[in-house]
């Protein structure tokens, strides 16, 4: 097959982060009213964390500039230093956050594998450890839903529960890294509070599937919240005039869960394009919201891959040696997908061609 040339204009699947500001976007950004934040004084971030709090049956919210810092906050916030968090072994605050729980809260993260990134009462028991052994005892126990590294996959309400009513009786505060909850609340049609009401906090991201430029959200109680905001300026995340982002984060919070089904079929259709191609494994059963990974047969060449594909016009992010990941969203459409599921397939095929020559 002969190779195409580029594509007219790019298609970004590294990631959900890549969107632009939509003009509704903009428009509330541009007529925002603001004060100083740290003074808690910025109309519109109050209103956006009154409005997340809300959504998620909670006391209180806080309004962060990224993910990584609302995690990091809310580990701070449960812990003491030379304590473990537990979290499954490929979780965000292990693999992307560079560290940040050892050197700000002083804690070890004790990772465990568990089969889709689903984590179990079942998994997680057994690694307790409890104060006054001879090791680290268990200060948190950390979920993430829907779990990045692991395809997306989603964490039903029945095994939440089981965890939930495990670390209660433990008295073992949890934590959940809700990046795309949202997507998990679509694809598992049960709204967020219902999905979250467990958690002592949780943090969720404008940014990804919902489509604002910048910004998460901690929620939890009252009193966790209004140290969770120490916690935030130490972090330097009091950022002043914030209502220029918080208008863009209220939009994104209305409109952007009614379409994250678009994302999710467009995932699919990238998924079952791959599935027919000789020389990749993927698992259709893990593609459950907007984030596709599959692994080239041959063991090794996603790096390569990537390339190939970058010269195609299709940006991609190879998350391991065999391994590519794509991540739909609101700025990469139907004919978008179908053309890099094309370009997948042509440049799959022309290195592996190029692999077996001798």
């Amino acid at each position: 097959m002969e190779r195409r040339e580029a594509l007219s204009a790019i298609i970004d699947l590294r990631s959900d982060t890549v969107t632009r500001p939509t003009p509704a976007m903009r428009a509330a950004m541009a007529a925002a009213e603001v004060g100083d934040d740290v003074y808690g004084e910025d109309p519109t971030v109050n209103l956006l964390e009154r409005r997340a709090a809300e959504l998620f049956g909670r006391e209180a919210a806080l309004f962060v500039p990224t993910g990584t810092m609302g995690n990091q906050i809310a580990i701070r916030l449960h812990t003491q230093p030379g304590q473990e968090v537990i979290a499954e072994a490929r979780a965000h605050i292990l693999d992307w956050e560079m560290a940040s729980t050892a050197v700000f809260s002083g804690c070890l993260i004790r990772a465990v594998p568990a089969e889709g990134g689903i984590l179990t009462w079942k998994h997680i028991e057994p690694v307790i450890q409890p104060w006054g052994s001879f090791r680290a005892a268990t200060g948190l126990i950390e979920i993430e839903n829907t779990a990045n590294l692991a395809g997306g996959t989603c964490t039903g309400v029945e095994v939440l529960e089981e965890i939930w009513n495990g670390a209660r009786g433990r008295k073992l505060p949890t934590h959940l890294d809700g990046a795309r909850i949202f997507n998990a609340a679509v694809a598992l049609g049960v709204g967020v509070r219902a999905l979250t009401h467990g958690f002592d906090t949780v943090m969720f991201c404008l940014s990804k599937g919902l489509g604002a430029p910048v910004g998460s959200l901690l929620v939890g109680s009252a009193e966790l919240m209004k140290r969770a905001r120490i916690f935030r300026k130490a972090l330097g995340g009091g950022m002043r005039q914030a209502g220029l982002l918080a208008a863009a984060g209220l939009v994104a919070l209305e409109e952007g869960p009614k379409r994250l089904h678009e994302d999710h079929a467009n995932a699919r259709l990238l998924a079952e394009a791959l599935a027919h191609m000789e020389g990749v494994a993927i698992d259709l059963d893990a593609v459950e919201t907007n984030i596709v990974i599959f692994r080239l047969a041959a063991g090794s060449g996603a790096p390569a891959l990537a390339a190939r594909l970058k010269g195609r016009g299709v940006l991609t992010n190879a998350v391991g040696a065999d391994a590519i990941r794509l991540v739909t969203h609101r700025d990469v459409g139907r004919k978008d997908c179908i053309d890099a599921a094309e370009a997948l397939t042509e440049e799959i095929e022309a290195q592996m061609k190029t692999a077996s020559l001798p």
